[in-house]
C-alpha cells in the first residue's frame, strides 16, 4: 500500500493482513472513529458529474463483477452495507456489455463522502526480480513457505483479562512457553534453514526485501520461464519502514549526501552502503511467508486477482471491500474510479488507500513515487446513504 511500502487465496480471506505494502511513509494516524459509520458520511455529487473515462469505467466495471460473490456473501466491517443492498448491482453486472461501464456505475450507484472526505494514498506494484525453483550458484535467498510451528497462542504471562480479540503469533519454545516468532535478523542468519521450507530461491536480498513489503512478485528463472509467488503468512514482528527511519536520520532529502526520498532513492542506498544498509533492513523485523500461486495476477484480501489502475487497497473498516472508490489527487495518474480488493498493514483509517500498479514497465516507478492528496468518494447502491443517515438520526 502495499508509504514507501503499506495487500492480501482462493475465495477466503488471507490468515493475517498483509504488510505495508508502500515505501513513502503514511501521514500520522489521527482518526478516532473506527468504522465509517462512526465517522459520519455525507451525500457526495452525482455520479454522472464525476468525469471518468469510458475506459476507467470499462476496467472498473470489469474488477466489480469480479468483487460481487464477496460483496453478496460476506459482513461488511465498515457498518455502511448489507450483502443484500449489493445484490441488484451484481446481478446487472454480470450481464452488463463490457463496453457500457459508465452507463453501469451512474444507474446503480450514488457517491457518499466519508468523514471530510480528504484522501491520501500511495502506491503498491507487482515487482519481478531474478529467481529460481532450485538452489543455484548465486541465487542464495530462501523463499520459504509458512512453518508449521507458527502458532497462535496466548502467553502464559498475559492476565485472562486482557486476553481479546486473536492471541498473538508466536512458536512454542523447548521449555514449552509462547514466545514471539523469529525474526528478520534471526531468519536471515539461518533459524528456518534446513527445515524444508524453501520453495524456491532469489538472488538478489535487497530486491527479495522489497518484494516481501509488496506481499507478492514474479521470479524470472534462468530459463526465462516466469513463477508468480503470493502472500500467505507473516512472522508476528512488527512492521518498520525503513523509509521513515532513514529520514530520521537526514539521509533522504534534496540536501547534499542526501538520497532521493523514494524506493528508488532507498535502493540506491542500499546498494551503496551494503553493511549500514543490511542493518537498516533488519529493522524491520516482519517477515512474509508465500505460496506459489497460478493466477493471472496477484491476490488480494478478496482471493481475486488485483489489477492495475484498477484495485485499490483500503481499510475495510472505512470501505467496503468490493466498493468502487472514485479519487481526485494532485497525482492526475491516479485519478479515476478503483475498486477495494485488497489492505495493507500501514493502510489505517478513512480515506487511506494504497494503489496497484502491476508489474514491468513504469510500475515499479509510479508505485514507488505514489504520494497523492485529494478528495476521495465511495460508491454506494442507490438508497444507501438515505438508509444510513436515517439510522443514524434514530439513534
Amino acid at each position: 500500500m502495499l508509504a514507501l511500502l503499506g495487500t492480501l487465496a482462493g475465495c477466503a480471506v488471507v490468515p493475517d493482513a498483509k504488510p505495508p505494502s508502500t515505501i513513502i511513509d503514511p501521514p500520522p494516524p489521527t482518526v478516532v472513529a473506527q468504522s465509517a459509520f462512526a465517522a459520519g458520511l455525507a451525500v457526495g455529487p452525482g455520479v454522472g458529474t464525476l468525469g471518468f473515462s469510458r475506459p476507467d469505467a470499462n476496467s472498473a466495471l470489469s474488477a466489480f463483477v469480479a468483487s460481487c460473490r464477496w460483496l453478496t456473501s460476506k459482513d461488511d466491517r465498515s457498518g455502511l452495507t448489507r450483502p443484500e443492498d449489493w445484490q441488484p448491482a451484481c446481478d446487472a453486472a454480470r450481464t452488463w456489455p463490457a463496453s457500457r461501464g459508465a452507463d453501469f456505475f451512474l444507474q446503480h450507484f450514488e457517491t457518499a463522502r466519508i468523514g471530510d472526505g480528504a484522501a491520501f494514498a500511495t502506491g503498491y506494484f507487482e515487482p519481478e526480480i531474478e529467481g529460481s525453483r532450485t538452489k543455484l550458484p548465486g541465487y542464495d535467498v530462501p523463499v520459504y513457505r509458512v512453518p508449521d510451528d507458527l502458532v497462535r497462542a496466548w502467553p502464559d504471562d498475559m492476565p485472562e483479562a486482557e486476553r481479546t480479540g486473536r492471541p498473538p503469533l508466536g512458536r512454542i519454545n523447548e521449555e514449552g512457553k509462547h514466545v514471539p516468532y523469529f525474526d528478520r535478523a534471526a531468519i536471515e542468519d539461518g533459524a528456518l534453514a534446513g527445515r524444508g521450507l524453501e520453495f524456491a530461491w532469489a538472488k538478489d536480498p535487497i530486491e527479495m526485501f522489497f518484494l516481501q513489503i509488496q506481499g507478492s512478485g514474479l521470479l524470472r528463472q534462468p530459463d526465462g520461464t516466469v513463477m508468480r509467488i503470493g502472500y500467505a503468512g507473516q512472522n508476528g514482528r512488527g512492521y518498520t519502514g525503513i523509509g521513515g527511519v532513514m529520514r530520521e536520520r537526514g539521509l533522504l532529502g534534496d540536501g547534499p549526501g542526501q538520497y532521493e526520498g523514494s524506493m528508488q532513492g532507498i535502493i540506491r542506498y542500499l546498494r551503496e552502503n551494503p553493511e549500514d544498509g543490511r542493518a537498516l533492513m533488519r529493522l524491520n523485523q516482519s517477515w512474509i511467508f508465500f505460496r506459489e500461486l497460478t493466477t493471472d495476477g496477484p491476490l488480494g484480501s478478496l482471493g481475486v486477482p488485483v489489477r492495475r489502475e484498477s484495485s485499490v487497497a483500503v481499510d475495510p473498516r472505512f470501505v467496503p471491500y468490493g466498493a468502487p472508490v472514485f479519487l481526485d489527487l494532485d497525482r492526475d495518474v491516479a485519478d479515476g474510479l478503483w475498486i477495494a480488493q485488497d489492505t495493507g498493514g500501514a493502510i489505517k483509517g478513512a480515506n487511506r488507500f494504497d494503489t496497484f500498479w502491476g508489474n514491468g514497465g513504469d510500475a515499479r516507478e509510479i508505485a514507488g513515487g505514489m504520494s497523492g492528496r485529494g478528495q476521495a468518494l465511495v460508491l454506494l447502491p442507490k438508497g444507501t446513504v438515505a438508509r444510513l443517515q436515517a439510522a443514524k438520526a434514530g439513534q
